[in-house]
């Protein structure tokens, strides 16, 4: 199996696709594909989406790594699984779903806001952690928090990234990023979705 830390070299970018319908994801997925987007997670608070999941996990599971944002609970995770994902995110730091979705051979990126909150993650066997919200820290503060959490982890700042707001926190040892609203907002269409796709590639090739 492909390793996570493999996955984010080949695009730093989690397309997070909170709200779209399974009836529109494939599309929209292809788009992120086209543009060289690797990884693709799809909220469970959105319309079907353990559908959208299936669908996707069908159509990309070869060459993309698919999975689920907002799981909140340990048994949603089989479900996920079921459908094709191998990926589980979660908002918040809950090493029950942790320990699951590592159960079910799955990868798992589980939120923080705490270095406390962060070493719990990375004990209970998470594969990176999500410093979320990411609006309410800063560059310094993961600049820190990596100096002394263990050599290699993996975090990926989330909430409120755009071009714009990358550098920074690249510069300051981030491995990746979870990028909603600069990518997809409920209702894009699929060619609103290629062209920021496009520009967020851009910013992280210059």
């Amino acid at each position: 199996m492909t390793a996570l830390r493999e996955w984010l070299g080949r695009c730093p970018l989690v397309a997070i696709l909170r709200g779209i319908h399974p009836a529109e994801a494939e599309d929209v997925v292809a788009r992120l594909a086209a543009a060289g987007i690797a990884i693709v997670e799809v909220p469970l608070n959105s319309p079907e989406p353990v559908e959208s999941i299936r669908r996707l996990a069908k159509r990309f599971g070869a060459s993309m790594l698919v999975g689920a944002g907002t799981v909140m609970a340990p048994e949603q995770v089989q479900a996920v699984e079921a459908a094709g994902g191998r990926l589980i995110v979660t908002p918040h730091a809950d090493g029950r779903i942790v320990r699951e979705a590592k159960r079910h051979r799955m990868f798992v990126c589980p939120g923080f806001a705490t270095p406390t909150e962060a070493f719990a993650m990375l004990t209970a066997g998470a594969d990176a952690i999500k410093l979320f919200p990411a609006e309410a820290s800063n560059p310094a503060a993961l600049r820190g928090m990596l100096a002394v959490l263990p050599a290699g982890t993996l975090v990926l700042p989330v909430g409120g990234i755009e071009a714009g707001t990358m550098p920074a926190w690249r510069q300051a040892g981030a491995a990746g990023f979870g990028v909603g609203s600069a990518l997809y907002r409920a209702g894009d269409t699929a060619e609103a979705v290629a062209a920021k796709a496009s520009a967020l590639m851009a910013a992280l090739r210059s």
